[in-house]
C-alpha cells in the first residue's frame, strides 16, 4: 500500500519538473587545482638544475649497497615425465547394444561404459552360466578381480509386476 502511494508522489508532474530542470543555467563548475606545476619549473631554472643535478652523498650510499640473492638449488625430478603421456592409451571400440547412441564409441583397456556395464549386468543376471565372470573379463578386457567386484556389489533393477489376486492381498 505504502509503495503504491510513494509512485504516485514520485511520478507526479514528473514531465514538467523534468523540462524546469534541463531549461535551468548550467551552473558554472568548480575551479581546477594547478596542476601545471611543469610551466613553474620552467620558470624557475635553479629548480630544473637541482632537479638534474648529481649528489654525490647519495650515490656513495648506493655504492654501498650490496644484494645477494641465492636462488635454492634446482631439484630435478628423476621420473620428470610423471604428467606427460609416455605412450599413447590403448583404446577399444566398445561392445554397443541398442543404446549404441547413448554411449561413447572408444573407451580405454580395462575400463568399461555405463552402457556396457549394464549391458554385461544384465547378461550375467539372465545366463549366469553363459556370461561368467572370466568370459566377461576377456570380453571386455578387464581384469577378472575388477569383474568378481562388480558382479558381487552391482546388482541390474528388476521390474517386478504383481498378478491383480494379490494386489487385493495387499
Amino acid at each position: 500500500m505504502g509503495g503504491r502511494l510513494t509512485r504516485v508522489f514520485r511520478t507526479f508532474n514528473v514531465e514538467s519538473r523534468a523540462r524546469r530542470e534541463i531549461s535551468k543555467e548550467k551552473p558554472t563548475p568548480a575551479p581546477r587545482h594547478p596542476t601545471s606545476r611543469l610551466q613553474e619549473l620552467a620558470d624557475h631554472p635553479e629548480i630544473q638544475e637541482e632537479i638534474y643535478r648529481k649528489d654525490d652523498r647519495l650515490l656513495t650510499f648506493l655504492k654501498d649497497v650490496y644484494v645477494e640473492s641465492r636462488d635454492p638449488p634446482v631439484r630435478v625430478k628423476d621420473g620428470g615425465g610423471e604428467h606427460l603421456p609416455c605412450k599413447q592409451e590403448e583404446k577399444r571400440l566398445t561392445k554397443l547394444g541398442h543404446l549404441a547412441d547413448l554411449d561413447v564409441k572408444k573407451v580405454p583397456k580395462g575400463k568399461i561404459s555405463i552402457v556396457e556395464a549394464l549391458t554385461l549386468l544384465n547378461n550375467h543376471k539372465l545366463h549366469p552360466q553363459i556370461w561368467t565372470a572370466e568370459k566377461i573379463a576377456v570380453e571386455y578386457s578387464l581384469e577378472l578381480k575388477e569383474v568378481n567386484s562388480l558382479l558381487e556389489f552391482f546388482i541390474p533393477f528388476t521390474v517386478q509386476e504383481f498378478p491383480k489376486e494379490t494386489k487385493k492381498a495387499i
